[in-house]
């Protein structure tokens, strides 16, 4: 690695250069992730279809992105992640072609199945390539930078994109998206390199072999008996997970039913937390590297984000007016501590296998995720019918307890973080005496 960004200085353009084309495919990705709920009608009423089968055709992009997140490591560490990006781009880009011109449900499922597998590897490859050509102290700062540039995928595609298919159909910002991915690809695959050798060399190479003589399965194997990489993935699981399920799905509902709000002033909440998470995940990944420490920020964000929960549960949010604001203002800002795991992930494994590392810390979130979703449905349907049905807060108190429980977790996951001082520290004793 030490080598690898000493080649760094002979093309330092070219590692923004890098940077930007890899955030830009992350951009798509959060896109495309929070995309559904903007046209949400307009789905409905072209494939008439219920709720439970809209609910299928959004969530088929989470269960390919969760089950493809350990692949794309392998695939980032053995292939390289310009290769990987750039298929993705292109798999993506059909995808979201094929969703917007369908004219049944079952191949707009199929386009939107597509589009879940090409962006699925978006957000690794961008982990690997900034692994590549930024040095260790500097990691977490890109990390915060691209999650800035992912946030705004997320915001482009919530009120923007409900205006904009105000003008034009949202077919055809779909097949246009489309295009653009497939445009991002080519683009990716003429200027990315994998590492800065092999761009200081002006010729394609092959990846810094991992481990000599090591296969793919031996260095995932590696990865998971590694003792100090699990943390990372519960910290994502209780954190990520949680915080993804809420403003995802629940807290629009939440907020309507609990505090009488519109769904247009609930909506506005989802928004405050968006923005108040890209302000400060730029802001913990820079702090971090400038103390060059990771734990502290963790625990501390860790235990700030399961207050915020306790603060749900109590009340506390319509206390006073503008207090949901307030509470929703500040699980954005607390949350992004969750984002250093990644840096820490990469720093206790061995630097080449830094895409596995990190995928499967990342693998935590989306699972959890995806386990949430239909487990506060649950819990909300058996707290109506237990008896008389609660109404306002007291109905979702029990669901709240269950967001709360995984936070404890991602604190829990937080408090086993190893300090990694922004260095790498792998070494083959650390290892065996993991193993």
């Amino acid at each position: 690695m030490k080598e690898i960004h000493q080649a760094a200085v002979v093309a330092p353009s070219l590692r923004w250069v890098v940077f930007s084309l890899g955030a830009a495919a992350f951009f798509l990705s959060y896109f495309h992730r929070m995309a559904p709920a903007a046209i949400a009608e307009e789905l409905t009423r072209a494939f008439d279809v219920s709720g439970a089968a809209l609910g299928a055709l959004a969530a088929t992009y989470f269960y390919i992105y969760t089950v493809m997140q350990l692949p794309t490591g392998v695939l980032a560490d053995t292939l390289g992640p310009r290769r990987v990006l750039m298929a993705g781009g292109v798999v993506a880009g059909i995808g979201s072609i094929i969703f917007g011109a369908a004219d049944t449900v079952v191949i707009a499922a199929l386009g939107r199945m597509l589009v879940g597998l090409g962006v699925s590897v978006a957000f690794i490859c961008l982990l690997k390539l900034s692994a590549n050509w930024f040095a260790d102290q500097h990691f977490a700062t890109a990390v915060g930078l691209a999650n800035v540039v992912g946030i705004g995928g997320a915001l482009f595609a919530t009120a923007p994109l409900a205006w904009f298919i105000t003008l034009v159909s949202w077919r055809s910002v779909f097949i246009g998206v489309g295009v653009v991915s497939l445009a991002l690809a080519a683009l990716i695959w003429s200027k990315v390199r994998d590492h800065p050798a092999e761009a200081a060399c002006g010729e394609a190479i092959q990846p810094p072999t991992p481990h000599p003589g090591a296969r793919w399965h031996s260095g995932l194997a590696e990865v998971l008996r590694n003792r100090a990489t699990w943390p990372c993935f519960w910290v994502n699981f209780g954190m990520s997970g949680s915080y993804m399920s809420f403003i995802g799905l629940w807290v629009v509902p939440f907020l309507v039913q609990a505090y009488d709000m519109s769904p247009l002033a609930a909506s506005r909440h989802a928004s405050v937390m968006l923005i108040a998470f890209a302000v400060s995940v730029a802001a913990t990944g820079a702090l971090s590297d400038r103390m060059r420490r990771r734990r502290p920020l963790i625990v501390g964000s860790a235990s700030l984000y399961l207050a915020c929960w306790v603060a749900w549960i109590s009340g506390v949010g319509g206390a006073a007016p503008g207090m949901t604001y307030v509470v929703s203002a500040l699980m954005g800002i607390v949350i992004p501590g969750f984002t250093l795991s990644w840096a820490c992930s990469k720093e206790v494994n061995r630097p080449g296998y830094a895409g596995m590392a990190t995928s499967l810390a990342n693998t935590g979130g989306f699972l959890a995720a995806g386990i949430l979703q239909p487990l506060v449905g649950w819990v909300l349907d058996l707290t109506a019918s237990a008896g008389p049905a609660s109404s306002g807060l007291d109905a979702y108190r029990p669901a709240l307890g269950v967001f709360a429980a995984f936070a404890f977790i991602g604190l829990a996951g937080a408090l086993f973080i190893r300090e990694t001082h922004c260095r790498n520290i792998w070494s083959e004793d650390n290892i065996q005496e993991k193993k």
